[in-house]
């Protein structure tokens, strides 16, 4: 399946950042963020079939067509949040909504509980809390992450003979996809390299994080949403199976609608793109 968008680019003070764009030039304001380690792409099936929006579709910084941080960049969330503001700063927007999935959610979440008055409403697709830790485990986590960060010189991206194995790699991952969903992914987090293909990702995207958020540090951003907020879960994603993280969303004011299929919903097939575009074109309508 191949897709042709429109692309644009942002040159930020510290880094060039690509995107997609969908959607008529007078529709509502979004900024529509992918999850880890994927790219725009993941919104090739769901953009085009939501009304009314102007949507800005980045890959974030180490994804896609972007450019990499410089060395010394851990890829906190405090920095793709940062991203976003300065992207929204150049196209204008004071105010704007936000699309996420998994990672992108996460990024939502934190932006628009920390700047409320810059975000309209929040779109999130199988994404809430991002993974935490406790004050007991710092000093460990700290230490393993700081001997990986040492380490990375002698990392290597694997290579794929040709595209199809790198697909197929990709519909094996840490979160299954489907291959059409793989496809889409593939066209544009690919490169050619001596010997084949490997991924356009920085490969420091796969270290562990330096410092985490404490449980209670990822919910309070969660419940200090305030603006109208709809959330799709996926019944066999990440979230409907966590009991701890449903028993917050029983405390939240969210719209949250549950459909079939995996963490990639919106993206492994037709079906479930017109499900979640048909919940958020009702969310936004109603703005």
């Amino acid at each position: 399946m191949s897709v042709v968008v429109e692309e644009v680019r942002f040159s930020l003070p510290h880094i060039e950042l690509a995107a997609h764009v969908f959607g008529p030039e007078d529709g509502q304001p979004m900024l529509a963020l992918h999850g880890w380690l994927d790219n725009a792409m993941t919104y090739a099936r769901l953009a085009p079939k939501l009304e009314g929006l102007r949507i800005v579709a980045l890959d974030f910084a180490g994804h896609g067509h972007s450019g990499h941080y410089a060395p010394g960049s851990s890829y906190s969330l405090w920095e793709l949040a940062e991203d976003v503001l300065l992207v929204a700063e150049q196209l204008g927007w004071e105010r704007f909504s936000l699309l996420g999935h998994s990672l992108g959610a996460i990024v939502s979440i934190l932006v628009a509980a920390s700047l409320p008055e810059r975000i309209e409403r929040l779109a999130l697709i199988d994404g809430l809390l991002p993974y935490t830790g406790e004050a007991e485990s710092a000093p460990q986590r700290l230490g393993e992450a700081l001997k990986a960060r040492l380490g990375v010189r002698e990392k290597r991206k694997p290579v794929y003979n040709d595209v199809d194995r790198a697909v197929e790699a990709r519909m094996r991952g840490v979160v299954a996809v489907s291959r059409e969903a793989a496809e889409l992914l593939a066209q544009r987090g690919l490169e050619p390299v001596p010997g084949g293909y490997t991924w356009r990702t920085d490969i420091r995207l796969t270290l562990p994080s330096l410092i985490r958020l404490t449980k209670a540090q990822a919910e309070q951003f969660v419940k200090s949403v305030r603006c109208p907020t709809t959330l799709a879960l996926a019944n066999d994603g990440y979230i409907a199976a966590e009991s701890s993280v449903t028993s917050l969303l029983a405390e939240l004011p969210f719209d949250i609608q549950y459909f079939p299929g995996g963490h990639h919903l919106h993206l492994n097939d037709e079906e479930g793109a017109r499900l979640v575009a048909d919940c958020f074109n009702r969310f936004f309508s109603a703005a």
